[in-house]
């Protein structure tokens, strides 16, 4: 989910695995209190965000918005992350709507003409990563772009090692 206790909602993860429970998905699990659940569900996967999505609008009575992802997908997200990891960075994937990730690299490229050093970005395997300097996540000019109204629906983005755990959850 995105948007998961950030401007004064407060999601209580364990509230939210229930409202999925009763939605009808089964084992269902969060990890972290970052909006990553996990589940199982006989839906097929095209018609899941509308159900899940009107679940909780109508249990939190506002609009939230899903990016459904499978465990083929996770591991994909993960096998393409570009850069090595390093104690010293921090890498973020970008989920976002299709086609959003090359949104995201041309924002970046025009925010970062001075020739950033703490930061960089690639696409890769259809999904925007961005690296940047541990301790300067929020001093960026593309750190900017995470708080944009025009962009807010579009993408979430996640830690790397969050999805690590995410797909350890899952396997």
């Amino acid at each position: 989910m995105r948007g998961v206790n950030v401007n004064g909602r407060n999601m209580k993860m364990a509230e939210a695995c229930g409202v999925f429970s009763a939605a009808g998905m089964e084992q269902v699990s969060s990890v972290l209190a970052s909006g990553n659940i996990i589940f199982q569900s006989h839906h097929k996967k095209q018609e899941l965000s509308a159900v899940l999505e009107k679940a909780l609008n109508d249990h939190y009575k506002m609009e939230s918005k899903l990016f459904i992802k499978d465990a083929g997908e996770i591991k994909a997200i993960l096998d393409a992350v570009p850069y090595a990891p390093d104690p010293d960075w921090h890498v973020y994937a970008f989920i976002c709507d299709p086609g959003f990730e090359n949104t995201l690299a041309r924002e970046f490229e025009s925010l970062s003409q001075g020739g950033q050093s703490n930061e960089s970005a690639v696409v890769n395997g259809g999904y925007f990563y961005w690296r940047v300097r541990k301790g300067s996540t929020v001093d960026t000019p593309f750190s900017k772009i995470l708080g944009n109204r025009k962009y807010k629906e579009q993408f979430t983005s996640r830690n790397i090692g969050t999805i690590e755990k995410v797909w350890r959850k899952m396997e």
